[in-house]
């Protein structure tokens, strides 16, 4: 179907078409219009240039559950509704609470009742910003208004109703798009990332029930997977938090085609890119009010004093010490196992309204505590990931953590993580290729952890040098057992990181403990370990055992001796010293 200001169809892929109708519009003359308060001249500047032939049909929509039933919008005000596939017509002029003419912005038709359609119209070209929104149940005869709560000022352009839940609408209005689980008594609205923009189009992907936004001017926006909005009824978003039910999560390695591990990788600024949907398992929650801080707590209950004329209490120095000294509140997910162990933590938002966090099908990873963010990453640096779950069930328990106390918000939710089998040469014993990999993690958490201990003992070295120069009355022998403490640092380095000396001079170099951990550490591949990795941990291992033992004597014994006597000295603090001091 094509419609123009009458209705042509073709049954031949478009190679011909008729028209099935007459004149839909009402078949004003447009230059009979007054504008500005009057009508004008044809020589008037500009006449007729950058506006549309009046008189067009701007919405069309046949049944999805019958054919032929045909509704079609113009931009003056009248719906036709055909319901043997245009061989007879009848049109709708006039509309409940609607001014008259006013632009027909969409026609959707029920996907679940072949009586109900509904119609969104659109009359900002008259100064009239107010939402307008009408449903009817019997083909068009009749309608009334379910634009609800909808706010002031949204010129609604676009409404469609869920595949499944016919009571679960969405519509597109001139700042945002909003949905309704109760037919259009109330409506939110959906952000996430949506900026404020009209929204003049909306699809649905029903196999995997994401709401696809076509905006003007701002591009498409997705949202994955929308079912825990079926199942948001009023009652329900009474509860002061919920976890909804978690889609089945897929396990696979994540690849990126444009290099790197995020973005764009190594294309450049100038390429667009946009983001994948979140991998893993998908949780969404709901708060109904945010997890406040003590002073967000006393900055509401100030804002409703002086709201109310009444003047807010002023603080204790002790209530606002205690502001400053508190730790932020924060939303915490445990994931579990199907034995319950608890495998990964996700902190989340702690403000009200619906949220999405996500679980990467990984647990921790074993490198050292990181502050920093993905995005303080650059793109070629692999986001710190720990060995991948196994198939299997597992579940999602939404916490509050406030002041270090953990308190249980939600039941918990199973989850399925389905494997894809994509791999050629996928391990036929999952579980012995997670023992292996949690091992090789163990090994490496330590490994990498004594390095960044090292490199803390250097540094405590370097500013006991300068300590000693500033300490005149600390023995100069001490030099020398600052300088032996390096050394055995040094070689305990070497055994860790590599020989950089050789290094340095393109000598061929021994592998490092570091080095061979990185062999046989891959947690992104699903199939089994190779010899050479279960090598590569073997004599990692046996080496490191005893470095470990070397540089835990070092830091116990050496270097806290060679600080015990600097402080002794009166010599300057150094970093890791606890100073000793008496009152005279």
């Amino acid at each position: 179907y094509f419609a123009a200001q009458k209705l042509f169809v073709t049954d031949d892929r478009g190679n011909s078409w008729k028209a099935i109708s007459g004149d839909l519009s009402r078949g004003v003359d447009r230059n009979q219009l007054p504008v500005m308060g009057r009508i004008w001249s044809v020589d008037a500047v500009a006449k007729n240039r950058s506006t549309s032939i009046f008189g067009n049909c701007v919405s069309l929509c046949e049944s999805k559950l019958v054919e032929g039933l045909i509704y079609v919008g113009t931009d003056d005000g009248v719906i036709s509704v055909t319901e043997d596939g245009g061989r007879n017509w009848r049109r709708v002029e006039l509309f409940p609470g609607i001014p008259e003419m006013t632009y027909v912005s969409w026609i959707w038709a029920s996907q679940h009742d072949a009586d109900v359609v509904y119609a969104s119209f659109n009359n900002h070209k008259h100064g009239d910003f107010k939402p307008y929104l009408l449903k009817s149940t019997d083909r068009g005869l009749t309608w009334k208004s379910m634009v609800g709560d909808l706010p002031d000022r949204q010129p609604v352009h676009h409404v469609v109703d869920d595949h499944v839940k016919p009571e679960l609408l969405f519509a597109g209005t001139e700042f945002g798009v909003f949905f309704t689980v109760n037919g259009g008594e109330q409506w939110i609205q959906l952000k996430g990332g949506v900026p404020t923009i009209a929204v003049r189009d909306i699809a649905i992907q029903t196999r995997e029930n994401d709401l696809v936004l076509g905006t003007f001017g701002r591009g498409f926006h997705i949202l994955d997977d929308y079912t825990p909005l079926r199942l948001a009824t009023a009652e329900l978003l009474e509860n002061d938090s919920i976890l909804f039910p978690i889609k089945n999560a897929l396990r696979y390695i994540e690849r990126s085609r444009l290099g790197g591990y995020t973005g764009r990788g190594a294309q450049g600024a100038s390429y667009f890119s946009a983001p994948n949907p979140p991998f893993g398992a998908v949780f969404t929650y709901y708060l109904k009010e945010k997890i406040q801080t003590l002073m967000e707590k006393r900055q509401e209950a100030e804002k409703k004093l002086i709201k109310a004329g009444k003047p807010p209490k002023y603080p204790t120095m002790d209530e606002l010490r205690a502001e400053d000294d508190q730790q932020e509140p924060r939303i915490i997910l445990i994931v579990r196992d199907d034995a319950g162990e608890s495998i990964r933590r996700i902190e989340a938002s702690r403000n009200k309204g619906i949220h999405r966090v996500s679980w990467d099908l990984r647990y921790p990873s074993p490198r050292p505590a990181d502050i920093r963010s993905r995005e303080d990453l650059p793109p070629w640096i692999r986001t710190p990931a720990g060995p991948l779950a196994l198939p299997g069930t597992y579940s999602a328990t939404l916490y509050k953590e406030v002041d270090g106390e953990l308190t249980q918000l939600a039941e918990p939710q199973p989850f399925d993580v389905v494997p894809l089998e994509l791999a050629t040469f996928a391990a036929r014993e999952r579980e012995e290729v997670l023992a292996f990999h949690r091992k090789t993690g163990s090994l490496q958490r330590a490994v990498l952890g004594s390095l960044r201990l090292a490199d803390e003992v250097g540094n405590r070295l370097s500013h006991i040098r300068k300590s000693l120069m500033d300490a005149p009355a600390a023995d100069p022998a001490l030099l020398a057992t600052c300088e032996s403490v390096q050394a055995k640092l040094n070689g305990l380095l070497t055994k860790l990181r590599g020989d950089r000396t050789l290094a340095k001079h393109q000598e061929p170099t021994p592998l490092s403990i570091n080095e061979r951990v990185g062999i046989a550490v891959d947690w992104f591949v699903t199939s089994a370990p190779t010899q050479m990795q279960n090598d590569a941990y073997r004599y990692a291992a046996e080496e490191f055992k005893l470095v470990l033992a070397e540089l835990r004597e070092l830091v116990e014994k050496d270097l806290k001796n060679l600080e015990d006597q600097l402080e002794k000295a009166g010599a300057p603090w150094t970093p890791g010293r606890i100073p000793i001091w008496e009152a005279e």
